[in-house]
């Protein structure tokens, strides 16, 4: 079995090893436009020696956003900051990933630290906030208007122009995220999802975004490069969604060309009552993995090296995919690597702190990816 510290190849990438740093919100952006901030937390994560590096949940369109202060990629102009983000990632021998999302029902709300309401229009929050149906996330939510047909096919389209710019922006990996309540995995669940026409209803119906936006984003992206999907394997509620949907759902994407499902869970209800322990969800990524014959990642509490080397000695993940570790200490790979005994490479200006023998970083060697809008399309990018 591979270990923690192994390669991964997906498609025409190879990941220096399996520890992934999960997309974690910063709330720091205006008008959805990277900065500084957004240049050190991912870029010090690349430092520290992850093998892939995913930006925060990234808005497809500006009331896809949960809050005002969210990232966005729904225009031109946010490519320039975001691709100075990736060329810093890449020289430090890490891959740079964006997490596609749209917050459906959970939009124009209030950053963590400042509670959970609605925002105002006077204060930056918007009233087109959009959902399989009209109904709330919780009384201190905005009221959703339910999506047309038109509005899903906006949804769909925008999906795909991020993803486009994403590519342009040198991303090398894209995640779809269809978890935690946000407005992929509001269609997907019965729980938040009532409609009658073709989108909800039967399990074949309430996936029908879902597989539409998958199929957007792969038509836009680079064959060469990996699809990942993020869902939250159970609603923890009985009569939500729940793992064997999930299962069957991933069976379906792994031949649409998804490479790897990011296996989280919940964010759909606000009293589902779930055991959060270590490892609590790593359990979900292995039935996937085993079931649906597709690689999985493993989120939730991982928090020691040992620990996320189990995960990957047992074949019940094929990367781990932290967030909180992460916050704690940017460096966890390094420091995970010399416990466990494992090489990695250091960077040169930290070789003096770094163990016996260790190597100096190269950076990573993306340059048959390069132009990779005009290799996917056969013609320079003209601009959407």
């Amino acid at each position: 079995m591979p270990s923690l510290f192994d390669p991964l190849a997906i498609r025409g990438l190879k990941f220096a090893n399996r520890v992934f740093v999960s997309p974690m919100c910063q709330y720091s952006s205006r008008d959805g436009y990277a900065n500084d901030w957004h240049l050190v937390h991912l870029g010090s994560r690349a430092v520290g020696g992850a093998g892939l590096v995913l930006t925060e949940a990234t808005a497809v369109l500006p009331e896809g956003r949960i809050s005002p202060q969210d990232l966005g990629i729904w225009a031109d102009g946010h490519i320039e900051m975001l691709g100075r983000i990736v060329s810093f990632i890449h020289e430090q021998g890490s891959i740079a990933g964006m997490q596609l999302a749209h917050a459906g029902r959970k939009a124009s709300t209030s950053r963590p630290w400042e509670g959970h309401d609605a925002v105002p229009e006077s204060e930056g929050g918007w009233t087109k906030v959009v959902a399989p149906s009209a109904l709330r996330f919780s009384e201190t939510y905005p009221m959703p208007q339910a999506l047309t047909l038109d509005g899903i096919q906006e949804v769909v389209a925008a999906f795909a122009a991020a993803a486009r710019r994403a590519c342009r922006a040198g991303f090398r990996v894209v995640e779809i995220h269809a978890a935690h309540g946000y407005l992929i995995h509001e269609f997907l669940s019965p729980l938040s999802n009532r409609r009658e026409d073709d989108y909800g209803g039967s399990f074949e119906n309430r996936i029908r975004l879902c597989l539409e936006v998958v199929a957007a984003v792969r038509s836009e992206w680079p064959k060469e490069l990996p699809l990942f999907l993020r869902i939250s394997a159970t609603d923890w509620i009985e009569g939500g969604w729940n793992v064997d949907d999930s299962i069957t759902l991933a069976r379906q994407l792994k031949p649409m060309g998804v490479d790897l499902i990011d296996c989280s869970s919940g964010g759909n209800v606000p009293h589902a009552k779930i055991p959060v322990g270590p490892g609590y969800q790593t359990a979900f990524a292995e039935r996937i993995r085993g079931e649906a014959d597709i690689m999985t990642g493993a989120v939730g509490m991982i928090t020691s090296p040992v620990q996320a080397e189990h995960i990957i000695r047992t074949g019940q993940a094929d990367a781990v995919i932290m967030a909180r570790e992460f916050l704690r200490d940017p460096y966890w790979t390094l420091r995970a690597a010399r416990e466990l005994d494992e090489p990695i490479a250091w960077p040169v200006q930290y070789l003096r702190a770094g163990p016996k023998g260790a190597q100096p970083r190269v950076p990573v060697d993306l340059k048959s990816f390069e132009s990779c809008f005009e290799e996917q399309h056969g013609v320079p990018d003209s601009s959407s």
